[in-house]
């Protein structure tokens, strides 16, 4: 038990150590959008809630049974796995991170960048990747022997239901006197009455200044509401999990807007509901997908998503065969539209029943430029609602090359 919170408390120090640290901004440049986040996470995750956990149930089981531990060796080997499993998980993604982040901000001594391909940066650290599995693997099999070794040591014990104890009587203490603010914790009533009125001095300076302002957020006249095509097709995007691999921020470094495009600006994202920034970039950036250098054709995102590797050599995207297999369901239009409506989007009044003229619309121009290259497929398909979500990023503004 012992051994299990020693890594614990080791790695929630390690993990709270670091977060602070990647508040600065010089290490969240380099960190942001890489693995050495998803390896921050897991030291704090495996190491300190998972050890922590598992103390707990080596103490706990046999307590609870009224027996000894079935078998300390297999414990042993657990906490080794366990140790090794977190090691071989963390260690490889932090150089990845960093592999990552230096890849990503490579210029030439012309000023061009070295890795202009996005994909290049992910197949130099596919071997991470591959030790990752392995770190987790080593990890999941300790967790397995832990079970068994937890069952058998209850399979010999007798469980017990209530375990019979008495606490000693407290000695009655008088105190007076003391600092004032000890005098004041012995008057429960006055104490919290004087808290609450902190607590309301506190929230109204906080929050009377938002209730007297339309929005925060800067305005630019030319970011508009999605159309209910880009609706449906945003809302696939989130269903598969798109924004787990690509985000959808270009901060303003010159590394980023060199390969994405023009940085991001928090009037864009005005009428995005839940926001897509993302926190890792398995993929692209898709900020400015639909614009600039990284506009692709209507064709292009139908193959990529039916068969990515084919399209972009060494991309580890899976398929989404089903997209060119199932609908949307237009009857969910009017909800979608009213919904965001309630919450400051401004569609107009009544715009419901008109909405699936303009998706119908929308989605017959799409079908006619992929029928142009000899692309026969249903306006109703979920592939063509997606593809009129990402040909939308970024086009909002518009700013010179």
């Amino acid at each position: 038990v012992l051994k299990f919170m020693v890594v614990a408390v080791t790695a929630y120090g390690m993990a709270t150590f670091e977060g602070p640290m990647l508040s600065l901004k010089n290490v969240s440049a380099i960190a942001h959008y890489t693995d050495w986040i998803v390896a921050h996470v897991h030291v704090g995750g495996l190491g300190w809630n998972g050890f922590l956990i598992f103390g707990m149930f080596y103490w706990l089981v046999p307590k609870m049974w009224n027996t000894q531990l079935f078998s300390r060796n297999l414990a042993n080997v657990h906490f080794w796995l366990g140790t090794l499993g977190i090691i071989f998980y963390a260690l490889p993604l932090y150089i990845a991170g960093i592999t990552q982040a230096s890849m990503w901000k490579q210029f030439d001594a012309e000023g061009f960048l070295v890795y202009k391909n996005f994909l290049e940066t992910v197949v130099q650290i596919l071997p991470m990747y591959m030790l990752r599995a392995v770190g987790g693997s080593l990890y999941l099999t300790g967790v397995i022997i832990m079970i068994y070794n937890l069952i058998k040591t209850a399979g010999v014990g007798a469980f017990i239901p209530n375990e019979e104890a008495e606490a000693p009587a407290l000695e009655k203490k008088v105190t007076t006197g003391g600092h004032w603010h000890s005098v004041l914790e012995r008057k429960p009533i006055l104490f919290t009455v004087l808290s609450l009125v902190a607590i309301l001095i506190g929230g109204i300076i906080e929050m009377v200044p938002t209730f007297l302002i339309k929005s925060n957020v800067p305005t630019i006249a030319s970011v508009k509401p999605y159309t209910p095509l880009e609706l449906h097709g945003r809302d696939i995007y989130i269903r598969e999990g798109c924004n787990n691999c690509h985000s959808q921020m270009i901060r303003p470094f010159r590394s980023e807007t060199e390969r994405y495009g023009e940085y991001s600006k928090a009037g864009e994202f005005v009428y995005d509901h839940p926001f897509l920034w993302g926190s890792k970039r398995t993929g692209p950036d898709l900020a400015r997908e639909g614009v600039g250098k990284l506009k692709k054709s209507d064709s292009w995102h139908f193959y990529h998503m039916l068969d990515p590797a084919q399209v972009s050599e060494g991309s580890i995207m899976p398929p989404y065969p089903w997209l060119f297999e199932q609908s949307i369901d237009k009857d969910l239009t009017a909800g979608k539209i009213s919904a965001l409506r309630t919450v400051g989007v401004p569609y107009p009044d009544g715009y419901e029943e008109t909405a699936n003229n303009d998706l119908e619309m929308q989605a017959k121009g799409i079908t006619d430029n992929l029928a142009a290259e000899d692309v026969e497929i249903s306006g109703d398909t979920e592939i063509i609602a997606l593809i009129a979500y990402l040909q939308r990023l970024g086009k909002d503004i518009t700013v010179k090359d």
